[in-house]
């Protein structure tokens, strides 16, 4: 047995789960979410802001502090989309260096879906027969389909809930146009998807988010949320709901962290579209993300094995 831990610095949150590792099994003893928006504004400058580097910063000061706190003898830390896009990423992670030890790992889009494949298979359980996993965040959105355990084709597309909200939804509550934009959007940067016959997992915050708010849960429920179903009617019912009420209104919202109140209707028009696009009725979620697959990864070592890679549509199994 060991205790190790993982850091996901991604567009949108900051995740770190702390966990004890016993042969096959992961044993959460931490596991935290800080929204922190480090990407806010990269898109439409390349570069990420003062004020995200230090809110991030900060952010990750406190989390080294409670990882040592909690006797973690291995770490590891991965970066995503913002710090794969922005030019001066390399100038954020010699801040983090200094400011709290961390070193960070930016790991590539395709590698990223490996992981977060593993994070759901382990999750959920085993899968029999055909499986697609897909994990929509703050910058990218990772497709991944496989047979049981096997992973078959993976994608990284560059269509996250941060940009869209930043550049298209500019009126609280957002008009009748605003949305038809970024339904437009997405259904573009998305790109075609084959139909799909077999099982369809979620993860990532905005899937945990949707479900979190299917229960109406006022505190998070790990073992509820893992495995939950939802159903396209249930998204269709959320992205409603979002588009009428102002951001304020959505922070109300029994179930939805605030913090995730701006971002929220373009990360639930991503997890539509591609339902949609697949042809499914209905996703089971899973709890287990970036962080939970590099746990595993990196310690426990149980990764699938991986047969092929792809970046460009039509998306086909």
């Amino acid at each position: 047995m060991g205790r190790f831990a993982v850091v996901d610095i991604g567009t949108n949150s900051v995740k770190m789960c702390v966990a004890d590792v016993a042969g096959d099994r992961l044993i959460p003893i931490a596991d935290e979410v800080r929204v922190t928006r480090l990407g806010e504004g990269v898109h439409a400058t390349g570069r990420i802001g003062e004020a995200a580097i230090t809110r991030t910063v900060d952010a990750l000061r406190e989390i080294v502090d409670e990882i040592r706190s909690r006797g973690a003898g291995e770490w590891a830390a991965v970066g995503t989309m913002a710090l794969r896009r922005a030019r001066n990423a390399t100038e954020f992670i010699d801040r983090v260096r200094e400011a709290c030890g961390l070193e960070i790992e930016v790991i590539p889009g395709e590698e990223e879906a490996r992981l977060s494949f593993l994070a759901a298979l382990t999750g959920i359980g085993p899968v029999e027969g055909r499986v697609c996993v897909f994990d929509t965040g703050g910058g990218s959105t990772e497709v991944i389909f496989g047979h049981g355990s096997r992973i078959v084709r993976r994608y990284s597309i560059e269509v996250g809930a941060r940009r869209p909200t930043e550049e298209l939804l500019r009126t609280d509550p957002v008009t009748d146009r605003e949305m038809e934009s970024l339904l437009e959007y997405v259904d573009r940067g998305l790109g075609k998807f084959a139909r799909w016959t077999g099982s369809l997992i979620g993860v990532g915050g905005t899937l945990t988010s949707l479900a979190s708010v299917m229960h109406r849960m006022v505190e998070y429920d790990r073992d509820t949320i893992q495995g939950s179903v939802l159903t396209a009617a249930e998204v269709d019912r959320q992205i409603e709901t979002y588009r009428r009420l102002p951001i304020e209104g959505r922070k109300k919202v029994v179930g939805l962290v605030p913090e995730r109140a701006d971002i929220i209707l373009a990360g639930a028009t991503i997890v539509g579209s591609v339902m949609r696009k697949l042809g499914v009725a209905e996703l089971t979620v899973s709890d287990g993300g970036l962080r939970h697959g590099v746990l595993y990864d990196r310690f426990v070592r149980r990764a699938p094995p991986d047969t092929g890679t792809g970046r460009a549509g039509p998306i086909d199994p």
